[in-house]
């Protein structure tokens, strides 16, 4: 499988913040997140969003992401 480089379009993906790349290069995914962004309280309040993808997101061959990073 070649490298494939995914990018969430803010149209596309309204949920999708802080995540700045996502790559698929034969089985291994890499998820490339700025840890300096802050995106406000996390829904309990109790931590700092840095990147979410607001959900699942489909990635190509059926894969989903969901990923949180938070910090307190």
């Amino acid at each position: 499988m070649a490298k494939q480089t995914i990018t969430f379009a803010k149209e596309t993906y309204p949920n999708v913040k802080g995540i700045t790349g996502v790559t698929i290069d034969g089985t291994t995914l890499t998820v490339t997140i700025d840890l300096k962004q802050d995106h406000g309280p996390s829904k309990s309040g109790k931590t700092k969003v840095v990147a979410t993808t607001g959900g699942s997101v489909r990635l190509p061959d059926g894969v989903l992401l969901g990923l949180n990073v938070n910090r307190k």
